[in-house]
């Protein structure tokens, strides 16, 4: 069982962007925590293995804050074996990370993007090059020895040679895992602006390409494993939490919009933080959207996820999971795709062949309806 904490701070307005002073949708920020807080003693007596704090900046809190509802967090019940939470490289602090290490966090991720500042200006980031470099610097410090960063390819502007900087002072520092994503330009976002008004070019899909597979080559000559589509790491270093999701397993969203899977069944909470807030004081339904997950979403939802992972379908664990056999519900799909050089299938499983990987969101598609 997975935890996750969505925390909806930094999404544009906190401290780090100058606007933190004001009220979060017209609520005080320390009611907003508490309300978070709430819900997880919804939860006393669940037993989780990992606990993911992130979405927005966590660490835009601030040390006082945020301790207090990492404190909440042993409300399920158990230390879990993994815990991660999202940093933003210019708010942490030893004062920070020291707090972070005495909760029991034992994992961070560094919303990096890019090691070029004017790459970092396009994204509209804040946070300098010397600024990262030193928090992972503290980190390391303070005694944490699962560091991850989160890097960003096919920024407009950027080159091969740019991306391929940035994830040689991404292992230069020492980091046991990279997550590597091509840009997603958000509609309503200042980059998308610049980009429909035509002052800024968009990456072609060719370099795109090319910048993914530099990340896979030049990772793999370094001693990081390609474990999924987009993350990367060093053995024995992959992120548990998130092999959860693509494994398929129940976890636990707690937080203004965040998402659960559970009981057979996915929910998500209202995203209005206002909302979210009167809801939890007036002990009200918080969920905005309720699905059972029946048996053959569950068999598509399995498939798809379990591909996304570079060791594949285990047919065994599959059948185990959803009481499907692979091959008779996908056989036939599989199998066009090994014909085109896409799937390497044999008796023990499936998975995708290197050559997919660049476009393996168009094959995914194939295996997400019976």
């Amino acid at each position: 069982m997975g935890l996750y904490i969505h925390v909806p701070f930094c999404e544009g307005k906190c401290a780090y962007c100058g606007f933190y002073s004001e009220p979060i949708g017209g609520y005080d920020v320390d009611r907003v925590v508490s309300a978070i807080v709430a819900e997880l003693g919804w939860y006393r007596g669940t037993v989780v293995r990992t606990v993911y704090v992130g979405g927005g900046s966590p660490t835009c809190l601030g040390a006082e804050r945020l301790g207090r509802l990492l404190n909440a967090v042993a409300v399920p019940g158990s230390v879990p074996g993994e815990w991660t939470v999202e940093c933003n490289p210019g708010q942490v602090d030893t004062a920070m990370l020291t707090m972070l290490r005495q909760q029991g966090v034992n994992r961070l991720s560094f919303g990096v993007q890019s090691f070029a500042a004017d790459e970092l200006a396009v994204l509209g980031r804040r946070h300098g090059i010397e600024q990262t470099a030193r928090a992972v610097r503290l980190a390391q410090e303070t005694g944490f020895k699962n560091i991850g960063v989160d890097l960003i390819y096919a920024i407009p502007g950027s080159t091969e040679r740019s991306w391929e900087t940035s994830l040689r002072v991404a292992v230069g520092l020492g980091v046991q895992h990279i997550s590597a994503y091509a840009l997603s330009i958000e509609a309503g976002t200042p980059l998308h602006e610049a980009v429909s008004a035509g002052k800024v070019e968009p990456m072609d899909e060719e370099a795109d390409r090319a910048m993914y597979e530099l990340a896979i080559d030049y990772l793999a000559s370094v001693g990081f494993e390609q474990y999924e589509i987009s993350n990367f790491a060093r053995p024995g270093y992959a992120c548990e939490h998130n092999l959860g999701y693509w494994e398929n397993r129940p976890f636990i969203g707690v937080g203004p919009s965040a998402a659960s899977h559970w009981r057979r069944q996915r929910t998500t909470n209202v995203a209005d933080i206002g909302r979210y807030v009167e809801a939890i004081e007036a002990g009200a339904d918080i969920c905005a959207e309720r699905e059972p997950i029946e048996a053959r979403q569950r068999i598509c939802e399995t498939a798809v996820l379990g591909l996304r992972m570079r060791r594949g379908i285990d047919r065994a664990a599959f059948s185990t999971r959803t009481g499907a056999d692979f091959g008779e519900v996908f056989g036939a799909t599989a199998e066009r795709h090994r014909r085109a050089g896409l799937m390497e299938v044999d008796a023990a499983g499936v998975r995708l062949s290197r050559q997919a990987l660049p476009v393996a969101d168009s094959i995914l598609c194939d295996f997400a309806a019976l």
